[in-house]
């Protein structure tokens, strides 16, 4: 079996240090794993007015969400938060009520320059995501402090000393999947 996974760069950036930490992490799943990234940057902002007649780009996101297993959230933190463009995202994904794409088991993980990451941004999407039951891998979480030792020079990968780290995330990720899929 392989199960399909959705990545969201909370990120707007083509040169953000999420989408290369995306990249290399993406780059260690097994074959039993694809990843897709679901991108958010076209999205409009999120108006109820427009839930009887959807955007076609918000339209195109709700789909991309409806075709994958499980979601992968790699996110910046910022102001101590999310980007407004991941917020605005799932606010998209979570209507009309009721008919929200948020419940698939998901992860979350995230790189900035401060020396806890993203850990409080990590933590109010724990607490947005938790509002939809969605079901989170745990652990080990994800908060990198961004270095440039931390991929290669061409930002394809992990450097050397940090592939086991990421490696092991991975393969319980796969795991979690496999206990929450089937």
């Amino acid at each position: 079996m392989v199960y399909k996974v959705g990545y969201i760069i909370g990120s707007l950036s083509e040169g953000s240090v999420n989408r290369k930490f995306a990249k290399a992490l993406v780059g260690l799943a097994p074959e039993s794993v694809e990843f897709v990234e679901i991108p958010i940057k076209d999205l409009p902002v999120y108006n109820r007015d427009l839930d009887a007649d959807y955007p076609a780009e918000a339209v195109a996101f709700k789909d991309a969400l409806k075709a994958v297993d499980a979601l992968l959230y790699v996110t910046p933190e910022y102001n101590r938060s999310i980007p407004g463009s991941l917020k605005n995202a799932i606010d998209w994904a979570s209507r009309p009520y009721g008919q929200g794409g948020l419940t698939n088991p998901s992860a979350i993980a995230g790189v900035s320059g401060g020396p806890i990451g993203t850990a409080v941004a990590q933590s109010h999407l724990r607490q947005i995501l938790g509002f939809f039951s969605a079901v989170l891998y745990g652990q080990p979480e994800l908060y990198i402090q961004w270095t440039e030792e931390l991929l290669t020079p061409d930002d394809s990968a992990f450097a050397e000393g940090n592939v086991g780290f990421f490696q092991g995330w991975m393969d319980g990720f796969v795991a979690f999947l496999e206990k929450q899929l089937g």
